[in-house]
């Protein structure tokens, strides 16, 4: 049985941790070259490290921050924000990443998919995806979710599980900092119909949360951030919580 992964995120703006509710009001949340050595150590099974403001600037993630994580990590971790070549793809791989994430570039030019999963294997492919559901239909949102679009997240999902995904990442925009829980209904449906692994993301607010995603919601992984940042919900405690119900995870 394939172990269940748990994997904080670190939403970065102007080199610091930042955390908000569906996507706005940010607040500080603390150095992520630090965060990211401490739930390497508390039993973190990878990271994802993302610059949020790296698309709306028309930018690229910052290099110097992801080598100084990778020097103070030893377990995985994804990369994303403003990524859309496969240039930029290898700068950040040498730099120490071991996955990167792409959004709004893959919408922009889903080839990107193929070209990126060709090169550098579908396992170092992650697909994210922020949608939002509106009057019962989930539409796929771009630039750190400022964008709507018409895309289907379902549609989308399968399109870029063609194309090469090796993962993907999908966020409730509508749970997203509520900590009312994940879209397991949309999660359940997701993992359904793909056959590459889904990380939950958006709502994480309890460890019931976290059991209710990974049994009714069939994730892989999920991830949260503000819970494991603020110190909410040891990483630890949940690990045991989720063991003691039959789910399988690293300890």
């Amino acid at each position: 049985m394939l172990t269940k992964r748990i994997i904080p995120c670190l939403d970065i703006k102007n080199g610091r941790t930042v955390k908000g509710v569906n996507f706005v009001d940010l607040i500080d949340a603390g150095d992520p070259v630090e965060l990211a050595k401490q739930y390497a150590l508390k039993g973190a099974d990878e990271l994802v490290f993302l610059d949020i403001s790296a698309t709306l600037e028309g930018r690229g993630t910052t290099l110097d921050m992801v080598l100084h994580v990778a020097e103070q990590v030893n377990i995985p971790f994804t990369v994303g924000g403003g990524i859309s070549s496969i240039e930029h793809v290898d700068a950040l791989l040498q730099c120490g990443a071991d996955k990167i994430s792409i959004n709004s570039s893959a919408v922009k030019r889903p080839e990107l998919v193929k070209e990126l999963s060709e090169k550098f294997g579908s396992q170092c492919v992650v697909v994210a995806i922020d949608a939002k559901e509106v009057d019962g239909q989930w539409k796929v949102h771009l630039a750190g979710g400022s964008i709507p679009t018409e895309i289907d997240l379902f549609e989308w999902a399968k399109q870029v599980e063609d194309l090469g995904a090796g993962e993907i990442l999908f966020t409730s925009m509508n749970h997203d900092g509520t900590k009312n829980g994940f879209a397991n209904e949309a999660l359940a449906k997701l993992s359904d119909m793909l056959n590459i692994p889904i990380i939950a993301s958006g709502g994480a607010g309890t460890i019931q949360h976290f059991v209710d995603t990974f049994q009714e919601g069939k994730a892989d992984a999920a991830l949260a951030a503000s819970v494991f940042h603020f110190g909410e919900i040891p990483i630890s405690e949940l690990k045991a919580e989720l063991k003691t119900n039959n789910i399988a995870v690293r300890l």
